[in-house]
């Protein structure tokens, strides 16, 4: 079962959420209940035994990370 980011349209906020059917059908923000989500788009990580694929180092500019330019917190 895949996990997806979502977006509220009603409250900002973003979420993470297990989706259980590849035919969704909606479901509310666990933040506000609200039903107005919209699915992102994602990046994933991946663990590689020997850390070989590890991928490009964050240079603080858009998509060299996945999440730098995105506005969204993260940590390096």
């Amino acid at each position: 079962m895949p996990i997806y980011e979502f977006h509220c349209d009603a409250c900002e906020r973003d979420s993470e959420i297990l989706v259980r059917s590849s035919e969704w059908k909606g479901t509310a923000c666990p933040h506000c209940g609200s039903t107005r989500l919209r699915k992102e788009f994602s990046t994933f990580a991946a663990s590689v035994p020997g850390g070989a694929g590890a991928g490009p180092a964050c240079t603080g500019t858009p998509s060299s990370c996945g999440l730098c330019g995105t506005g969204k917190a993260h940590s390096h």
